[in-house]
């Protein structure tokens, strides 16, 4: 057998398991602005937990703003598992 031979049975293998395994879930269509506002809030979480880790280390004495920083970035990783499993 040659090699595009066995790449096209693989390929044909792994497409028709796709269609028959029941934990596969075919998309529901992420259109580009739900992925790029997933992307955004992603990046916002990131930076606001590491802003709250450098605010819990520079500013010990200061928990209502470690504490805020903390719960607005949370809120916006819930904002974006919301996006990530409504749309």
């Amino acid at each position: 057998m040659k090699s595009n031979e066995i790449d096209k049975i693989i390929a044909d293998a792994v497409n028709e398991s796709k269609r028959e395994s029941k934990w596969h879930r075919p998309s529901k269509g992420n259109s580009t602005s739900i992925l790029t506002a997933r992307r955004v809030l992603n990046t916002l979480f990131m930076v606001g937990f590491i802003l709250t880790i450098i605010i819990y280390f520079v500013f010990p004495e200061n928990k209502i703003l470690f504490f805020s920083f903390g719960f607005g970035s949370m809120i916006l990783k819930i904002i974006e598992f919301y996006l990530r499993f409504m749309f």
